[in-house]
């Protein structure tokens, strides 16, 4: 017996035994086995009216058609075609059912395109870290040649400084980086794809800004500027060393502003800079930009191996044939320099210890 208020829920197991059990049976959701060719033949059919003419259009024989709908139908508990001698019509349920059955299709259509397209790199994203500037040289003729090629694909650019990015990488949180040095990070790839000169920034009313290119002697008694955050620590390093390397005790200043004010700095006398050369293709009123001679700095891209981004993988191709008609050679990085040599052939530099922390000296 059930008591009163006692719901039907609850009181099926206890007043309606076996024939309960059939009744929940019959009630439960029906799961229908579809493939995409039965939506297909309906939609078919549905445009046509008619089984044959759908066969035709689709290639299938009409008979094919028909059974596959009828097995369908017998699925679905529900018939969706009218049939008559003259072709078939949509029942109401059948009506319905196309409604759905044709969006089904589009977004099946549309994930599988979606999925070529990516799996090509012909869409996505790529995310880069940037420890450079993108105002000239190499990395910014790769990211325009890329995007003429791959404009569907998304550049996301990050800036930080070499570590972060590093971590970053392993992470997945970015795709690839390109940095100053000979970079050797444990879990990652990385290729040497260029080298830029060293400038030094001097105000325009400096007696060295009418000379072609500057030694360093022309600088042991001069005072410089650098910036506290990245790479302002690298780059006094790198002063220090060169300059205390000619017997002079260098001059070297921290500033806590970023690069455009450094620059400004300069161009009110505050102090010489050093910059890297796409750098120079940022015009700042009353400074001027002079190579450093003999002075050169390698840039890398570092990635993950296990990185399977399509769009990574051809920006990286595109990058290995631009590196190579620069003269650069593709394959692993070039090998570490030894002490006291430059990676670039017959420039005196940093000694391979330095190079492998050394940042783009971009102030």
């Amino acid at each position: 017996m059930c008591r009163a208020g006692q719901s039907l829920t609850m009181a099926k197991p206890h007043c309606f035994g076996f024939a309960d059990q059939t009744y929940v049976r019959q009630t439960e959701v029906r799961k229908v086995a579809l493939e995409l060719k039965h939506l297909r033949y309906v939609i078919a059919a549905a445009e046509h009216q008619s089984f044959r003419r759908a066969g035709n259009v689709i290639g299938v024989h009409q008979s094919a058609i028909s059974r596959r709908i009828r097995n369908l139908e017998d699925e679905l508990g529900a018939s969706l075609f009218n049939r008559h001698s003259g072709g078939v019509e949509l029942t109401y349920a059948g009506r319905n059912f196309l409604e759905h059955a044709r969006r089904a299709v589009e977004q099946i259509e549309r994930a599988a395109k979606l999925a070529d397209s990516f799996g090509r790199g012909s869409v996505g994203t790529i995310r880069l870290g940037i420890f450079s500037s993108l105002s000239s040289g190499f990395i910014a003729d790769l990211l325009r040649a890329y995007e003429r090629r791959h404009a569907d694909v998304r550049l996301e650019f990050i800036e930080g400084a070499p570590s972060e990015h590093i971590a970053a990488i392993r992470q997945y949180k970015l795709d690839i980086a390109f940095l100053t040095g000979a970079i050797a990070a444990p879990y990652c790839d990385s290729e040497h794809l260029w080298t830029e000169r060293v400038y030094v920034v001097l105000p325009e009313t400096n007696e060295l800004a009418d000379r072609a290119k500057i030694a360093w002697d022309d600088l042991h008694d001069r005072h410089f500027i650098v910036s506290q955050s990245d790479p302002g620590p690298e780059i006094h390093d790198y002063l220090v060393r060169h300059l205390a390397g000619l017997g002079h005790h260098p001059s070297v200043e921290y500033c806590s502003v970023g690069r455009d004010n450094l620059m400004q700095l300069v161009s009110f006398g505050k102090g010489l800079a050093l910059t890297s050369e796409a750098t120079t293709g940022t015009i700042f009123p009353g400074i001027t930009y002079k190579p450093l001679i003999g002075e050169m700095l390698p840039f890398c891209a570092v990635w993950s191996p296990k990185n399977d981004n399509p769009a990574l993988r051809r920006l990286l191709s595109l990058a290995r044939v631009m590196a190579r008609r620069n003269g650069l050679r593709s394959g692993a990085a070039n090998a570490t320099p030894t002490k006291g040599t430059d990676p670039v052939a017959g420039a005196s530099s940093m000694p391979s210890s330095a190079l492998s922390r050394s940042r783009d000296p971009s102030p």
